[in-house]
């Protein structure tokens, strides 16, 4: 570890311990999902389970809640419930990663716990300089770095050049990275490496305005490609997308396309596009396979320059955070996000109805209310024209059955005006409803549409409401969430 790295982390841990007790006293922390002990937290990275542990990194700054030159945090686990944070895995200490330790994977290479990330430079005028680099580990905890192993742009793109996921696949390793040429179009890059060391670029997999896409944004950012059952699978966030219809309406999106891959080629025959959550804020999703098979997938709850000054959570200090594991499933062209099996033991104090009935407005059931809680309906008797859930008085989920349409919902943290994100929902089947202090995670029908987004109740608002335009009768259970 060079000097510049432990002056630089032990500037961050001295930021922890002097911001602590305010960050720790606000009532919007959260309870059961990570956070950034202090600043700002945004993109999933590394995420990997590694001899036996779950290991997952994110993008921080430490020193403030706005964006600027990332370390890396990270959190470890024996069983997705119980988080231990660990010692600061990288830091901007290089001169090829002077202004921040962007996102990027982990594998294991040759036994060793390996990062691969983008190193981020920019000049006095702002000119950027983009470096894929590596950093190994022999116990998961303590990183060297390795310096950049791809240092040179490929023809015809920027410096928007970052985000490397890494796998292997019949016997050698593969790299897709996020890019933009120099027509700022968003494409997916391909390498390949025999020994993880020495890369070749093999060209784009997919992007906008290589077929079958037209426009289809000016940059792509953290893509992701990876088998789910018989079926190739990328994930990317593209940034410029204008809003659709119900679609789009984030600032930036992250969504999915499914079909095949040709490595030789290389090409990624794909079909269209899908949102992976329709909620507010969700982007810059990393899977990665664990030892059980389950391909798990965590989000950012946040997106970037989306009002993010304006959370309320900044004035104690701190500012988003990551979302629950969601096991990924295919259903014919869809993906399904289950919330994984292992929150179960979050669970307390049951309250089951097995009737539940609604036949006004703002019905309220015994023990059903909470900030930390998980609500799970089910087998509708009467399904009505109009069905709602209100949360926390500051948060609304609406099933319009006559126009097969789901609304999410809430005030508006920037001018507490109502906004709203909608889905098409042929028929309303099932809920499994996750609330935190602060967030709201939205399961709709097993996971073929998901909510998620950020929300700010009074501290003291703790009822949940139903509402319907007719009798409406289903099976409700609740339970309190938190170790």
């Amino acid at each position: 570890m060079t000097d510049n790295e432990k002056k630089l982390i032990q500037q961050a841990e001295d930021k922890v311990k002097e911001c602590e007790s305010k960050v720790e006293s606000d009532p919007h922390r959260l309870t059961y999902h990570l956070m950034a002990p202090v600043g700002l937290i945004n993109d999933p990275n590394g995420w990997i389970q590694w001899r036996g542990t779950y290991h997952m990194f994110y993008q921080w700054n430490p020193f403030d809640t706005g964006h600027g030159a990332k370390f890396w945090g990270h959190y470890t686990s024996k069983d997705l419930v119980n988080w231990k944070h660990e010692k600061i895995a990288l830091s901007p200490s290089e001169w090829y990663e002077k202004n921040g330790c962007y996102s990027g994977s982990a594998v294991d290479l040759d036994g060793k716990l390996t990062l691969f990330y983008t190193g981020n430079v920019k000049d006095e005028e702002g000119n950027r300089e983009s470096y894929q680099c590596v950093a190994q580990s022999v116990d998961g905890i303590h990183f060297e770095k390795k310096g950049p192993v791809i240092a040179e742009l490929p023809e015809g793109y920027t410096a928007h050049f970052r985000d490397p996921k890494v796998w292997k696949e019949q016997g050698e390793w593969y790299m897709v990275i996020g890019a933009q040429t120099k027509d700022l179009k968003g494409h997916a890059l391909l390498y390949r490496s025999e020994d993880g060391k020495s890369w070749s670029f093999l060209g784009p997999v997919a992007g906008s305005g290589v077929p079958p896409l037209h426009d289809f944004g000016y940059m792509w950012e953290c893509p992701d490609l990876f088998s789910l059952e018989d079926k190739k699978v990328l994930i990317v966030s593209p940034q410029g997308l204008q809003p659709e219809g119900m679609h789009y309406h984030n600032t930036y999106q992250a969504g999915y396309f499914i079909g095949e891959l040709d490595l030789a080629a290389p090409k990624f025959h794909h079909g269209a596009f899908d949102e992976l959550d329709r909620g507010f804020e969700f982007y810059a999703p990393q899977t990665t396979v664990d030892e059980k098979g389950r391909r798990i997938m965590i989000g950012w709850m946040g997106v970037p320059e989306q009002q993010e000054d304006l959370h309320p959570t900044i004035e104690n200090g701190w500012i988003h955070c990551l979302t629950l594991p969601r096991e990924l499933k295919r259903k014919g062209c869809r993906l399904i996000q289950v919330p994984v099996d292992d929150l179960e033991a979050l669970r307390s104090g049951e309250v089951s109805v097995e009737k539940a009935t609604v036949e006004h407005q703002g019905v309220t059931f015994e023990g059903v209310s909470g900030d930390t809680l998980e609500i799970e309906i089910r087998d509708f008797t009467n399904l009505p024209a109009y069905f709602e859930i209100e949360f926390r008085r500051e948060a609304r989920l609406i099933y319009d059955r006559e126009a097969r349409v789901m609304t999410f919902e809430r005030k508006s943290f920037a001018n507490r005006l109502t906004e709203r994100r909608q889905c098409h929902l042929e028929e309303l089947r099932s809920l499994r409803i996750f609330l935190d202090t602060s967030s709201a995670e939205l399961f709709v029908n097993g996971g073929e549409e998901v909510f998620t987004a950020r929300y700010f109740p009074g501290p003291h608002e703790k009822n949940i409401q139903f509402s319907s335009s007719e009798p409406t009768s289903f099976s409700l259970k609740k339970w309190t969430l938190g170790l």
